[in-house]
C-alpha cells in the first residue's frame, strides 16, 4: 500500500484537494480533524492539567488555549510533545485499517509535513500550491484573519519554494477545481495501480 503524504501551506487548498481524493474513493487520514477530535475528547484531561483553565465542558478552549502557548515556546513544546503522540497512534491505527481492507493508495492530509518530521512516514509526497497574491486573498477573506497572523502562521511553515522541491506531485489550486481534478484523477491512477517505489 502507498502512503502519500498530502500538505501546503495556508491558503493554498489542500482540504478541497483533500476532498477530490475522497471522491476518487481513496481513505484520507486528516490530522486537523484528528486534533479537533482530540480536544473534544482524549485530550482534554491531559491539556487541562498542562495548561489549568484551557477547558470547558465542550473540551478544549482552543482560544485559551492559543493564548496560553503563543509566543511561548517551552509552553508550545509541551502541547506538541502532549498532542502528537496521540495524533500518530490514530494515524497508525487508519493505515492499518487501511490495509485491513487491501488499500493500494492512503493519502495523509498532514498541514506540517515537511515541519513537523512527517516526511519518513509517506513514501509519496503531493504538495498543493498556488501564486502568492492568490494564497493572499484566500487567507485574508478567512473570518478574524489579519496580515499579522497569516505572517506569524508563514514564519512556522517551509516556504511553498521549498516545498515544491521536495514534492513528487505538485497540484496548483489557482488552476480551477477541473485542472485540479484531473490532476488527482493522475495520481491516483498512477500510485494506485503500480507498485510502490519508496522515496528512500
Amino acid at each position: 500500500m502507498i502512503k502519500a503524504g498530502l500538505t501546503g501551506s495556508i491558503g493554498m487548498g489542500k482540504s478541497t484537494t483533500a476532498e477530490m481524493f475522497r471522491e476518487e474513493g481513496i481513505p484520507v487520514y486528516d490530522a486537523d480533524k484528528t486534533v479537533h477530535e482530540l480536544y473534544k475528547f482524549e485530550a482534554v484531561d491531559r491539556i487541562e492539567k498542562a495548561f489549568p483553565g484551557t477547558t470547558t465542558k465542550d473540551g478544549v478552549d482552543r482560544g485559551k488555549l492559543a493564548q496560553c502557548v503563543l509566543g511561548n515556546p517551552e509552553k508550545l513544546k509541551l502541547l506538541e510533545n502532549l498532542i502528537h503522540p496521540l495524533v500518530h497512534q490514530k494515524e497508525k491505527a487508519f493505515i492499518e485499517a487501511a490495509e485491513k481492507d487491501r488499500e493500494k493508495l492512503v493519502i495523509l492530509d498532514i498541514p506540517l509535513l515537511f515541519e513537523a518530521g512527517g516526511v519518513d512516514r509517506v513514501d509519496k509526497i503531493i504538495v498543493v500550491t498556488a501564486p502568492a497574491d492568490v494564497q493572499l486573498e484566500r487567507v485574508l477573506s478567512r473570518p478574524g484573519m489579519t496580515e499579522e497572523k497569516f505572517a506569524a502562521i508563514l514564519a512556522k511553515q517551509l516556504p511553498d519554494a521549498q516545498k515544491r522541491t521536495k514534492a513528487d506531485y505538485i497540484i496548483d489550486t489557482s488552476l480551477g477545481l477541473e485542472a485540479a481534478r484531473t490532476k488527482v484523477r493522475q495520481i491516483v491512477n498512477e500510485l494506485a495501480q503500480n507498485p510502490v517505489h519508496h522515496r528512500n
